[in-house]
């Protein structure tokens, strides 16, 4: 996260230290030496650490290797001052880290005088701290990632010249002693994942703290109300404390903080609104607590860029400021009661609100974000952060969605995760969030563990679209990261809970402890119940083990696979094939039977309305009475009129309980509108996708045909970027755009690889793109759209769509694939950059439309042209270079050269790089059809309109041409 550039800064005050301390150290090698009784103390501290490889004869000579293995973490440097006395140095600084030490705490360090600093961390020291170092001036003491036991001593806190200790990562136990009072020059405190006990220490006297860490120590509750004298704290990180909860504390004089982590804390009441004064804040953690109410606006603090509220029992509206915030943002609030109708209406990679309402069992980012199941399985295999693979005759799903500190991943159908948290004191990529193995893994079906999902915090597994019923889960586990050597990698230990279907299974599950070892696999088997076809696996670090071994941020919950069986047999097929052979030759003969008592009784002479042919069809979505449209819309009013149809008018209008409705309304003059009505019907009540505009129903009353819609605030794509007048068009800025191109091509993903039924539109343009009030786009207008059934790679069928936007195969001769809606939604991501028409635009009289523009300008090198003069400078050169090239990849003249919809999501995203496909422009060779396109654009508009076919036109007077084979 970008405020852990504060780490950074750190790390690099030793070395500034160092550089500055040189001049005195060369003092030391240029002939000086040090006092005989300092060189008798090295020999003694070098033989209590167990370190072998101590230059007696030049002891200021010891500097860090690089060529030593994990130089990251390796550093061997002794500093001394050579300006206290003449002809003389002495041993200000000793730093030996990473090597393994396996001595224990010298004591002897207390016979250097003018010691000031010892850094003995990531070492394998035992033993406990001796009584001897109370008598030394130490100003910095790390002695983290150790083997270190027993209690903090009190004679520790006679070092009254300490401004730095760090302790984390051992063993100790008990409390803090009270003479660490006396430690009034304090300013960093780390005692993190320790074993101590009782209730946390008092922070009164320490008013020069800058950094507290108290994160996985073993304390009981409640926080001390010392802590809100510290007011010059910048960086604050209390954790899983035990016992008593307590109310907020009192931090608003802690102006200066940036990070900010209260976790599991067992806080209760709301989030004071003080809190949004703290304006440095940039990292807030209060995850994990019981804490009520609504989130106090924190929209002026612009620093803050990450925020986790997991986990507790807020409530009310999810704030717009939330929901406003840009990609940059990590945001969680999984699991808390907020009203489900203030939820966003679609996903964002950076803003998870997986359970985030009260209505718990529906879950409405699952009904938001996925598509219905269409039929119900009896089984699912991941392999957790790891490609796909094959286990005997078990297929394993890839699992490689990289995560992230927020994040809801949906990819697949039938399951997904939600991933909470970052790793402190690192600079987090999604890199952190698969772990790889670190050595050659020698169990059987390796190729489970050899990767595995971490999380810093919460990962919940959820399965959808299972059958009811009981299942056997199996949850796949072995260490691959720390090790069981005799090095600090060793020293690591994780701890984490597992949940399944909110039940806590297993409690401080420790990997390397219940495989006995590292690299080795260990299953765990757990009876689960499925009541509502979903099944829920949630992992937590619950601030148990250490953090920083073998370096800092690696820590949390890892899982190498999951199995989930059901314990009952899937229907069988064949007998089910069987029922169904008997049912359709039982329903001839009885459909024939009927059909003769009617020709007898004389019912053959009538012809049906077209109401009852149409209502005799099922069709499977709400009706309405044509009384209830005709109140919702005020009998037509004209003044409700919001624009033309594929085959009628459209009306706003609102029902009786509120609902704002949009209503298409068939002209009675079309021949066209029974089949695009049935058309339409039949293909959006089988989607239901975020970016796909949602039916309500429809009305079939008389010679009456209309459907019923959710009603989009902001009309369509069209009308904002070049139909409406100048001062009435919205203003779609870059970050808008891109999201609108994205949610589109996601749509379009969705209806060709991911819903139950393939689809191909055959009409993608801006003018039915609709945008609804938070401007997110949903494809509308089904009327012209045809089943992709999967064994024919194409169709053959009359050219229904719109000039400007068909694929040169599809308009010359009626070859359909799936292909010719990414060549549409090519042309239509070119108006979005642009904010041009791709048919009104001609820069002069050699190119024919905006599309035969941007192939020159690509071939000059000069794509940024095309950028819309609206946004001045105010976009991503990089983003809209990468769009408008996904663009031309979509409209290449051969379709087989086209990426499939799902692969241009990757590329707008950025996951998949973009391979440049440079042609020559139509004023050359006319690769791209263009002038054989309007010839032939011609040639069907009189066809279709001596043949009496529907030619509608939105407001743009686009020519769309309908098929009688629709």
């Amino acid at each position: 996260m970008a405020t852990q550039r504060v780490s950074c800064i750190v790390t690099v005050l030793p070395l500034l230290f160092m550089l500055f301390m040189a001049p005195i150290k060369s003092k030391a090698q240029s002939g000086t030496t040090l006092p005989q009784d300092e060189v008798e103390a090295i020999k003694e501290i070098a033989e209590q650490l167990n370190k072998k490889d101590w230059n007696f004869s030049d002891p200021c000579s010891n500097k860090s290797t690089l060529d030593i293995p994990r130089p990251d973490q390796y550093a061997n440097i002794v500093i001394c001052n050579c300006s206290i006395s003449a002809n003389v140095c002495h041993i200000q600084s000793i730093t030996f880290t990473g090597q393994d030490l396996d001595g224990e705490l010298p004591s002897a360090l207390s016979k250097l005088p003018h010691l000031k600093e010892v850094n003995l961390g990531r070492n394998y020291l035992s033993g406990s701290i001796p009584r001897e170092w109370a008598s030394t001036k130490l100003e910095r003491l790390v002695i983290s990632v150790n083997n270190l036991s027993g209690p903090i001593p009190g004679y520790l806190g006679n070092i009254t010249t300490l401004r730095s200790l760090a302790m984390e990562s051992n063993l100790f136990s008990r409390t803090i002693p009270s003479e660490f009072g006396k430690l009034l020059d304090l300013e960093v405190f780390r005692i993190s994942s320790n074993n101590f006990t009782g209730r946390m220490p008092d922070f009164g006297s320490w008013k020069q703290l800058e950094k507290l860490e108290i994160e996985a120590s073993g304390f009981n509750g409640p926080i001390p109300s010392s802590l809100s004298t510290l007011n010059k704290l910048t960086e604050l990180r209390i954790s899983d404390l035990n016992g008593e909860s307590s109310d907020f504390p009192d931090l608003r004089n802690m102006t200066n903080v940036n990070k900010l982590m209260l976790k599991s804390c067992n806080i209760r009441g709301n989030i004071p609104e003080y809190m949004r004064t703290l304006t440095s804040l940039t990292v807030l953690d209060l995850s994990f607590n019981k804490l009520e109410g609504p989130v106090p606006n924190f929209e002026n603090i612009m620093a803050l860029d990450t925020m986790y509220l997991t986990s507790n029992l807020l409530s009310g509206n999810i704030p717009e400021w939330i929901k406003s915030r840009d990609s940059r943002y990590q945001i969680d609030l999984s699991y808390n009661n907020f009203s489900e109708t203030s939820e966003p209406s679609t996903c964002r990679e950076t803003f998870n609100f997986f359970r985030s309402s009260s209505g718990q069992k529906s879950n409405s980012i699952l009904s938001k974000c996925l598509t219905p199941c269409s039929k119900d399985h009896y089984s699912l295999y991941i392999n957790c952060g790891g490609k796909q693979t094959t286990i005997g005759d078990i297929m394993y799903e890839g699992d490689e969605d990289p995560g992230g500190a927020a994040k809801f991943v949906h990819n697949v159908p039938t399951w997904g995760f939600s991933s909470t948290g970052d790793f402190w004191d690192v600079w987090s990529t999604t890199k952190d969030y698969i772990a790889n193995n670190v050595s050659v893994l020698r169990m059987n079906n390796s190729e489970l563990y050899t990767t595995a999902r971490l999380s810093p915090l919460s990962l919940t597994y959820y399965a959808r679209c299972l059958a009811n019923g009981n299942y056997t889960v199996k949850l796949h586990f072995a260490e691959i990261v720390l090790r069981d050597n005799r090095s600090y990698y060793s020293v690591g230990r994780r701890m984490f809970d597992v949940y399944v279907q909110g039940k806590l299974e297993l409690q401080d599950f420790n990997i390397e402890k219940e495989a006995n070892g590292v690299d080795k696999e260990v299953i765990e088997e757990v009876k689960a119940v499925v009541s509502d076809k979903t099944l829920e696996i949630r992992f937590r670090w619950a601030g148990k083990g250490t953090k920083n071994v073998p370096k800092r941020g690696i820590y949390g919950s890892l899982v190498s696979a999951i199995s989930v069986k059901s314990d009952s047999e899937p229907p069988d097929k064949n007998k089910a094939t069987k029922f169904i052979i008997v049912g359709v030759v039982s329903a001839f003969c009885l459909l024939v039977i009927a059909l003769g008592i009617l020709w007898w009784k004389g019912y053959f002479g009538r012809k049906e309305s077209r109401e009852q042919v149409l209502r005799g069809l099922d069709l499977q979505t709400g009706f309405f009475t044509f009384r209830q449209i005709k109140a919702a819309t005020n009998n037509f009013d004209p003044a409700n009129k919001i624009g033309e149809g594929g085959f009628g008018s459209v009306y706003k209008g609102v029902l009786l309980d509120g609902t704002i409705i949009a209503v298409k309304q068939l002209s009675s003059k079309s021949k066209q509108g029974n089949r695009e009505f049935i058309n339409e019907i039949g293909m959006i009540s089988a989607l239901q996708h975020p970016n796909l505009v949602k039916l309500h129903g429809c009305c079939i009353e008389g010679k009456q045909l209309l459907l019923v819609y959710e009603y989009m605030e902001n009309n369509s794509l069209a009308h904002s970027l070049f139909e409406g007048p100048e001062e009435g068009q919205l203003k779609l800025d870059w970050p808008t755009r891109q999201r609108i191109c994205i949610g589109i091509a996601k749509g379009l993903a969705f209806m060709h690889d991911e819903s139950a039924l393939k689809i191909i539109h055959r009409d993608i343009k801006a003018t039915n793109i609709l945008l609804d009030r938070d401007l997110n786009p949903k494809i509308s207008d089904f009327g012209l759209a045809k089943l992709n059934e999967e064994e024919n790679t194409h169709i053959s069928t009359r050219v229904a769509g719109t000039i400007g936007y068909m694929a040169p195969e599809y308009a010359l001769w009626g070859y359909l694939t799936d292909k010719a809606d990414v060549y549409s939604f090519g042309v239509m991501a070119l108006e979005i950059v642009a904010g041009k028409n791709n048919m009104r635009y001609r820069p002069n009289e050699n190119f024919v439309c905006l599309l035969d523009w941007a192939i020159f300008l690509q071939q000059k090198g000069n794509l940024m042209e095309l950028v819309d003069p609206k946004l001045g400078s105010k976009f991503k050169k990089e983003e809209a270079n990468r769009m408008i090239k996904v663009a031309l990849l979509c409209t290449n003249p051969s379709p087989a050269l086209r990426p499939t919809m799902s692969t241009v999501v990757s590329m707008l995203e950025g996951r998949t790089a973009v391979h440049e496909l440079i042609l020559d422009s139509s004023n050359k060779d006319d690769p791209f059809r263009f002038t054989g396109l309007r010839d032939k654009f011609d040639q069907i508009s009189q066809q279709s309109s001596s043949e009496s076919q529907s030619l509608t036109h939105s407001s743009n007077t686009t020519t769309r041409i309908g098929s009688s084979s629709t």
